[in-house]
């Protein structure tokens, strides 16, 4: 019975199994299919970017903030921390501090070698490693308090014309750099340098000094105390008395930050506004291009975006505009001059004024109606009216014989900006001349590679990608691999 039910059986047992198979077939190749197109997709020419998770990034699709006041009030009521931590990185007692240099260094060199063993092309590719040292509050959160506190109450404070809180905004660099370093990697789009957490694995050392602060809030003795405490703080760290501060990045923006003291941390990195070539700011040897870094000023305008750009393009009415304080000292002398010679002539519009709120508003105005956007050297070969007339789509004319400016090799400025000198710009009639040479494409094209450019000069938060703090690490890779 068996035997004779047996070809039937088996018979049926084929087909079962054929018939199991083939849901199980279609399945197999429903996946290969999406797997494929998947593929095709995400690694096609027109999708340069084959990493899914940067089209899902919340942190990249959030709009970010370029305002300091408000900046820093969100970081202040939502991400800084509501107490000082049990430890800073206060160096041992005297006895100690050699010993730990020692071993500092002994663990540096064999974590270095590691790299290398591991990794044959090592730099090439890595993250700059960067130590954010745990400081005192009074050098830290509290200054930051202090700025935020303080800031309706002493919004007219003035220093030398200028109103004080526009100029600690204007070169609150610090600021931007140091909220970048401390955020959750998660929440970080800089790729280019990471925060380590231990001494041994650092290449740079960053000082969160805010010097600007310090200097314009707190009364002259109380800020000279500070800063004296601030560079005995730092100088007994093991990390700097290893390198004598050669890995140590100091922010001193501001021309009179510091300048008490920083003669006796002129090895450390400098971040700077410009190389001052007069002398009359940083003594010879303090600083120089081999070492330091020239970042911009924060710009004390807000950004014309690109709707903006477009609405003023026919609203442009005044050829060459100038709003600020004619009668500076040094190299700014020639502002005078400049002022006395444009004065008066058509389409051009010569403003004496500060940077205060109502300055501010004038000079945004002004410039987003101009063409061109006269840049004279201040007191220091700088000025933070170059930054303002960039992200107004307004054309820079640099009047500054010895301007060095930031991200030089990195960014072109021929294709953003006009370079007269002096003697040329103070001829009679010259300068008006030359401006009125310009034909419509060449205003246009130089207008459109402002639009392109201006991203490169706004700080904000989260730091974005070519945005001065990543070129800023991109410039200190520069100066490692020329030097």
């Amino acid at each position: 019975m068996r035997g004779r039910n047996l070809p039937f059986s088996s018979s049926m047992s084929a087909q079962i199994q054929r018939s199991n198979r083939s849901p199980l077939l279609l399945f197999t190749l429903s996946l290969l299919a999406l797997s494929v197109l998947f593929i095709l997709v995400f690694l096609s020419p027109s999708n340069p970017n084959p990493n899914p998770t940067s089209f899902h990034s919340p942190i990249s699709s959030l709009k970010p903030e370029t305002s300091f006041v408000v900046s820093l009030e969100h970081f202040l009521t939502h991400k800084a921390p509501k107490s000082p931590p049990l430890r800073d990185d206060t160096a041992p007692v005297a006895g100690d501090v050699e010993d730990a240099s020692r071993k500092l260094d002994e663990a540096l060199s064999e974590a270095e070698m590691e790299r290398v063993v591991r990794d044959p092309y090592y730099p090439l590719g890595s993250p700059i490693r960067v130590y954010v040292y745990e400081m005192p509050w009074k050098f830290t959160y509290d200054l930051l308090w202090t700025f935020r506190n303080t800031y309706r109450e002493t919004s007219n404070l003035t220093s030398n014309g200028s109103p004080v809180h526009r100029l600690i905004e204007q070169h609150s660099i610090d600021y931007w750099l140091w909220a970048d370093l401390i955020a959750p990697e998660s929440e970080r789009l800089l790729k280019g340098v990471v925060r380590v957490h231990r001494q041994e694995e650092a290449d740079l050392f960053y000082i969160p000094f805010f010097t600007t602060i310090s200097f314009f809030l707190l009364e002259k003795q109380q800020c000279k105390a500070l800063y004296r405490e601030a560079l005995k703080w730092v100088t007994d760290q093991p990390a700097w008395k290893r390198s004598e501060g050669r890995d140590h990045i100091l922010p001193v923006h501001h021309p009179w930050s510091f300048k008490t003291v920083r003669k006796f941390m002129k090895n450390a990195i400098w971040l700077l506004p410009d190389m001052d070539s007069t002398g009359n700011w940083y003594k010879p040897g303090q600083v120089y291009l081999e070492k330091d870094l020239i970042l911009p000023y924060v710009p004390n305008v807000d950004l014309c975006d690109s709707k903006c750009l477009a609405n003023q393009q026919s609203k442009r009415s005044i050829l060459l505009f100038f709003r600020g304080r004619l009668k500076r000292n040094a190299g700014g002398k020639i502002r005078a001059k400049l002022g006395g010679e444009l004065s008066g002539a058509d389409d051009v519009l010569i403003e004496e004024g500060t940077a205060g709120e109502g300055g501010k508003a004038a000079a945004q105005t002004g410039m987003r109606k101009s063409i061109f956007c006269l840049s004279p050297a201040g007191d220091t070969p700088s000025s933070a009216r170059l930054f303002d007339a960039i992200v107004s789509g307004c054309i820079p004319v640099i009047v500054s014989d010895e301007l060095e400016l930031p991200f030089e090799g990195i960014l072109d400025y021929r294709k953003i900006a006009l370079f007269v000198s002096s003697s040329d710009a103070l001829k009679s009639g010259w300068l008006l001349t030359y401006l009125r040479s310009f034909s419509a494409a060449d205003i246009r094209r130089l207008q459109q590679n402002l639009a392109k450019l201006s991203r490169h000069f706004v700080y904000s938060n989260p730091a974005q990608p070519m945005g001065p703090e990543d070129l800023a690490w991109k410039m200190y890779l520069r100066s490692k691999e020329c030097f």
